[in-house]
């Protein structure tokens, strides 16, 4: 995992300790005062949530506790995990730049590529000016590296 990728987890997981999981038990507090619990929906509806934030708070720590954080500004050479990746559509001659992070802080709109996507893994071990064939949906994509940068 990047470190940009270990903070913004780390972020969202003492938001949901420090302000959501307090605001959900308020919210159950007061639905508990409104009376008969089986047909409370804003009591049921409080419980779920607490559900989802209880079980997004555990997946969170897990997976902050064993993350191993990667400074890509200290690497080099072909593409591995932390890469930032110039490649060029052979077909539509469309540039695309994407970092290659982890599962967890993948967001392909933001240009983080997911490490286990297949492009991705076409990518790995590759230098500058190698050409990558990529299986997808809508067939067989061929990409070339422009550059790689380690930042």
């Amino acid at each position: 995992m990047t470190r940009a990728g270990f903070t913004a987890l780390d972020e969202e997981l003492k938001t949901l300790k420090s302000v959501e999981r307090p605001a959900v038990i308020r919210a159950i507090a007061e639905a508990r005062e409104h009376g008969d619990l089986s047909e409370n929906a804003e009591y049921h509806a409080a419980r779920e949530k607490q559900s989802f934030i209880e079980g997004r708070i555990k997946e969170l720590e897990g997976m902050l506790s064993l993350a191993d954080v990667i400074d890509p500004s200290k690497l080099s050479g072909a593409v591995k995990f932390g890469a930032t990746v110039t490649i060029v559509d052979e077909d539509s001659d469309e540039e695309r730049t994407y970092q290659i992070v982890g599962e967890a802080e993948a967001d392909i709109e933001r240009g983080l590529l997911n490490i286990r996507s297949p492009l991705a893994r076409a990518l790995i071990g590759k230098d500058e000016g190698d050409s990558v064939e990529v299986k997808t949906p809508g067939g067989t994509k061929s990409y070339e590296i422009l550059t790689i940068r380690y930042v």
